[in-house]
């Protein structure tokens, strides 16, 4: 999915004009382990981060008008482009590059079967992965990339 900008957003400068931002289950374990692999592989600091329950990660599904889609998903915000689910983690791959844009092709497969996949993992991940009582707190070496 990929969706362009409503003109009316009222978070101006919250994204960085350079980068990337990735929206997730702040309280999922498996949604905050695939951010803290990110922050490794992504020195130029490309993307930056808010959980979907804080006040900007809510401000951000206004924004873009994501109210309506499932948000069992990591959403990654782009310029004016907006990609959810499984067309995320592959746009991702492609920006992070490397070994992980191998994953590139799957993007030709029908995005209905990549995001069964993707849902299946989504209903199951707090019962697999487990679910935290708070969002993480991010380290001080990597907080100026969250913004919420």
């Amino acid at each position: 999915m990929s969706e362009e900008v409503p003109d009316d957003r009222t978070t101006p400068g919250v994204i960085p004009e350079d980068g990337a931002v990735v929206l997730f289950d702040g309280v999922c374990n498996l949604c905050t382990g695939f951010v803290q692999f990110l922050i490794p592989r992504d020195p130029e600091g490309i993307f930056h981060f808010a959980s979907l329950q804080s006040d900007v990660g809510q401000q951000l599904v206004d924004d873009y008008g994501l109210e309506n889609h499932d948000l069992d998903s990591i959403v990654l915000i782009e310029g004016e482009k907006v990609y959810v689910k499984s067309t995320a983690a592959l746009r991702i791959g492609t920006l992070l590059g490397g070994v992980y844009r191998l994953a590139g092709p799957l993007r030709y497969l029908p995005r209905r079967l990549r995001d069964f996949g993707y849902d299946v993992v989504a209903a199951n991940r707090y019962r697999l992965f487990g679910k935290k009582d708070q969002c993480m707190m991010p380290s001080e070496d990597v907080q100026s990339r969250f913004l919420d």
